[in-house]
C-alpha cells in the first residue's frame, strides 16, 4: 500500500519544521511531568529517570530532554496564549537520531488547563509484528503524531483542525499536553489512534530513557504578535469607522499581509493571510462593539480600534 502522509524531514513535501525556523515566536516556559513505567507489562522493573521537567522548556536542540516512559504525560505552559493563525500553530520536538527510529506521542490542548482535546492521530504501521526495541517505522504512515521526525525537526499541529470542538477555544490555548504512545501491539495495553487502531512503535524500551523523549514545544502563533522591534506603519488605512459590515484596509506597496482581529478583552477571534494590498474584511458576523485590527507585513505593523455597529 502507498504511504499517504508526508515523508521524513529534508525530503520533498515534508512538513517538518526546523528548530531554527523564524516561524517560532516562543517556547514553553513551564512543564509538569507524570512519568510512566519503563515497561508497562513489568512496571516495577525499570524506573524512568532521564531528564527533568525543566528540560522540556525553552528552545529545541539545546541537548536536554525529559523521557516520559510508557504512557507518561507532560503538560506544558506558555508565556502568552496560543492562537489559531495561518498554517500550523505549534510544533513538538523529539530527539530521534534518525528518520526511522521514531518514538511517538499524542498531542492535546486546553483552554482552561482542565479539559483537553486531542488532535486526530493516524498510524498505518502494520501490527502483525511488534516493532522491536530498536526497530524502524516509516514517517509516511504517520499523521498528527509527535515524534514523526528526527531530532531538530518539529511535528506541526494546526489548531484549525479542532475548530468547533466542545470545550475548546482555539484562540485561547493555555497549555499543551504530550502523552507517550505505548507502542506494544498487545491488545489490552496498546495505544490507539483516532480510528481506534493499534499504534505500533519501538517497544519495549527497557531503559531509564524509555518512551517519548520530549525536547520542546515551539509556538508559531500566539497573542504576542507584535514585538518591540517592529516598525509601526502609519500609511496603512482602515475605514469606515464605525463600520457596519465591510472594513476596507489599504496597505500601499505590500502584497503579503496577515490581518488579526482582537475583541475588547484582547482575545484573537480571527486571523487571515492576504496577498493583495486592498483588503475587504467582512465583519457582519461579529457582535456590536469595539475591536482592534492589527495588520502585519514585511515592513512592520499597524493597529487601530474599530467600532462595529449593527
Amino acid at each position: 500500500m502507498a504511504q499517504p502522509y508526508d515523508p521524513p524531514a529534508g525530503q520533498e513535501g515534508s512538513k517538518a519544521i526546523h528548530m531554527d525556523s523564524p516561524l517560532f515566536k516562543g517556547w514553553a516556559i513551564d512543564c509538569v511531568v507524570q512519568r510512566g513505567p519503563g515497561i508497562i507489562t513489568h512496571p516495577d522493573s525499570i524506573k524512568v529517570t532521564y531528564g527533568s521537567a525543566a528540560d522540556a522548556t525553552g528552545k529545541a536542540g539545546e541537548g536536554k530532554v525529559v523521557s516520559l516512559g510508557d504512557g507518561g504525560i507532560a503538560t506544558l505552559f506558555f508565556e502568552s496564549p496560543i492562537v489559531n493563525g495561518p498554517g500550523p500553530d505549534i510544533a513538538v520536538f523529539e530527539n530521534s537520531l534518525n528518520d526511522t527510529f521514531l518514538e511517538l506521542a499524542f498531542v492535546e490542548i486546553s483552554s482552561d488547563t482542565k479539559n483537553f482535546v486531542r488532535f486526530d492521530a493516524v498510524s498505518l504501521t502494520p501490527i502483525e509484528n511488534q516493532v522491536s526495541t530498536f526497530g524502524s517505522i516509516d514517517a509516511r504512515n504517520l499523521n498528527n503524531l509527535a515524534g514523526k521526525y528526527k531530532g531538530g525537526y518539529g511535528t506541526p499541529f494546526d489548531l484549525d483542525e479542532l475548530a468547533g470542538q466542545p470545550g475548546i477555544d482555539i484562540y485561547n490555548i493555555l497549555c499543551v499536553r504530550i502523552i507517550d504512545v505505548i507502542g506494544t501491539v498487545i491488545d489490552s495495553l496498546a495505544s490507539r489512534d483516532s480510528r481506534d487502531m493499534i499504534i505500533n512503535d519501538p517497544w519495549p524500551t527497557p531503559f531509564e530513557s524509555c518512551g517519548f523523549d520530549l525536547d520542546a514545544v515551539g509556538v508559531i502563533n500566539n497573542q504576542t504578535i507584535v514585538s518591540d522591534e517592529s516598525t509601526f506603519q502609519e500609511d496603512i488605512e482602515m475605514y469606515p469607522n464605525p463600520v457596519n459590515s465591510t472594513l476596507r484596509i489599504s496597505i500601499p506597496g505590500s502584497f503579503e499581509n496577515i490581518v488579526f482581529v482582537f475583541n475588547i478583552h484582547g482575545r484573537m477571534i480571527r486571523s487571515e493571510k492576504f496577498t493583495i494590498s486592498e483588503i475587504y474584511l467582512q465583519m457582519e458576523s461579529f457582535e456590536q462593539g469595539l475591536f482592534i485590527i492589527r495588520v502585519i507585513d514585511d515592513k512592520g505593523f499597524s493597529h487601530q480600534k474599530i467600532i462595529q455597529k449593527i
